[in-house]
Order: structure tokens, then C-alpha cells, then sequence
């Protein structure tokens, strides 16, 4: 081998090398619950189109992908589905506490099938016989246990029973949730009211009294702890906020002010915060 095909070779090493670095370095890992997995996917594919960074997500319920994040020690942006999981992960100074932001605001309702043929109009109509009811499993998932604290602020301890009766099924995550009744497998569920939004040729939304909502729920934002590249992570929360990305949030029917939130209830309500499910809840 001559001597400038030695160095021809070790230039297109270094260049492959540096270009193979690049690469690398133009991507993002995503740690999502998936209360925003329908818009966020939206958002991560104009993301991808307008930056040409290469965006990776990982949905699920929040404190599952917490765990997730966790193990792998990998990870540039954790985003939960709601301020319960975010306050664990700044407790325990798993994401750049200064770099949180909230994106959009949740409120909890009563998905039924569409056309509702158990005519479900209440809370307490979840409590009748022949009724097939499922939450998203509290231990992990943020929508279950914001379903728990409406069940124990509003239900006698007898009525809880008859709830539990009726409650055939834990999920795994908001999108299974909500599949539930998509798939008809259960005739309600305690769930989000963006639901409905989801797949509205399948879901129906009965709104909660506003004597039985506790608190509203927000989805959060932070760069992780675990980030390899800090300023790739600050530019995809950047664009979760801009304009664009709030058109598709508007999209699927998210609230983006508390106020839209307070008149859609018909009063304030405590925003955020964490609730400790009761261990009898708990599988």
C-alpha cells in the first residue's frame, strides 16, 4: 500500500468517524407518559422534519418510564403525564429542576363508548350491577391515581367497595386506558377528558361535577439528568412550547391556560401537587 493510500484511508476514517459522531450526537431519547401521545407524536415528527434531529420516545405510564430512565441511566428529557411524577424526579434531582416547563393542563373525566348505551351520567353510575369499569394502574400511572383520589374524596367506604366490585381491570398507561373503550372491553373508565379527542368515533366524555373534581393535572417538561447533550434537550423543549406545537396540542383539546380549565369546571381547583394512594390500592 502506498504511502497516500494509507492516507486517503485514514482521512475517510476520520471523516466517516466524525460524520458517524454527528449522528450521534443529532439525537434525542424521550422518557413520555402517554397522556400526550397522540399530539406529542405529531409534534416529534415536525420536530424530525424541521431540525433534522432525530427524536426517540418512550411511552408509557410515567412512573414506569421514570423507572426506565432510571436503570438506563440514559435519557435527555422526561416527560410525565403529570406533576406527581415530576415532583419525584426533582425530589430526587433526576432532572434540571430550572429547565421545567408546563405544557398543557388535564382534566379528569368519565369515558364511556360512544352513544353510551349503559347510560352512565354520574359518578355513582359507576357503582350499579353489570357495570365493567377500569383505571389505569396507581402505581405507576398518573391518570389512576388522580381516578383513586376522585373515588376516595367522593365514595363512602361502602360505595368503594361496590366500585371495586365493578372494577375488572388495571392498565398499563393513559393510551391503554383510553383503548379500553375503544375496544369495548370495559363499559367505563376514569379518565382524562382529552380522551375523547382521541378516538371520537369510539369515546364519549361524561363531565365530572365540579363538587367531585379535586385537583386539575398539568403535563410537565424538564431536561433529564441523565443528558449527553443538554443543548439538544433545551431545543426540543423549546419547540414542545412554541406556537406550533400548541396548535396541536389546541388540536386534540388540551387546555393550555389554567383559566380554560376553571370556566370548563365552573370553578378553581388546586393545580398540580401529589396524592399518596392508599396502600389497599396498591397491586
Amino acid at each position: 500500500m502506498t504511502y497516500y493510500s494509507k492516507h486517503l484511508i485514514f482521512f475517510i476514517l476520520i471523516f466517516f468517524g466524525l460524520f458517524s459522531c454527528k449522528n450521534n450526537q443529532d439525537k434525542i431519547l424521550i422518557y413520555a407518559g402517554s397522556a400526550s401521545k397522540p399530539a406529542t407524536e405529531e409534534i416529534i415528527k415536525l420536530f424530525e422534519e424541521k431540525t433534522g434531529i432525530k427524536a426517540e420516545i418512550v411511552f408509557g405510564g410515567s412512573g414506569y418510564v421514570l423507572s426506565q430512565m432510571i436503570m438506563s441511566k440514559q435519557g435527555d428529557v422526561f416527560f410525565p403525564g403529570s406533576s406527581d411524577y415530576m415532583e419525584i424526579a426533582k425530589r430526587d434531582k433526576l432532572v434540571f429542576e430550572n429547565t421545567e416547563e408546563r405544557v398543557c393542563y388535564l382534566i379528569s373525566a368519565i369515558n364511556v363508548q360512544k352513544g353510551n348505551p349503559k347510560n352512565i351520567q354520574t359518578l355513582k353510575d359507576l357503582l350499579k350491577p353489570n357495570i365493567k369499569v377500569a383505571i389505569a394502574n396507581p402505581e405507576g400511572v398518573c391518570v389512576g391515581s388522580f381516578a383513586i383520589e376522585i373515588i376516595e374524596n367522593n365514595f363512602s367506604e361502602t360505595e368503594i367497595e361496590q366500585f371495586r366490585e365493578n372494577l375488572i381491570n388495571y392498565t398499563g398507561s393513559c393510551s391503554k386506558t383510553a383503548t379500553a373503550i375503544s375496544l369495548k372491553s370495559v363499559d367505563a373508565v376514569i379518565g382524562w377528558r382529552v380522551f375523547e379527542y382521541w378516538d371520537s368515533e369510539n369515546i364519549e366524555t361524561i363531565k365530572l361535577d365540579k363538587s367531585e373534581i379535586v385537583r386539575v393535572g398539568y403535563i410537565p417538561i424538564a431536561v433529564s439528568k441523565f443528558t449527553k447533550n443538554k443543548g439538544l434537550a433545551d431545543e426540543f423543549i423549546k419547540f414542545i412550547k412554541s406556537e406550533e406545537s400548541g396548535e396541536i396540542f389546541k388540536k386534540y383539546h388540551y387546555f393550555s391556560e389554567p383559566e380554560q380549565v376553571f370556566e370548563y369546571i365552573g370553578e378553581e381547583k388546586p393545580i398540580g401537587g401529589v396524592y399518596n394512594v392508599p396502600k389497599y390500592w396498591l397491586n
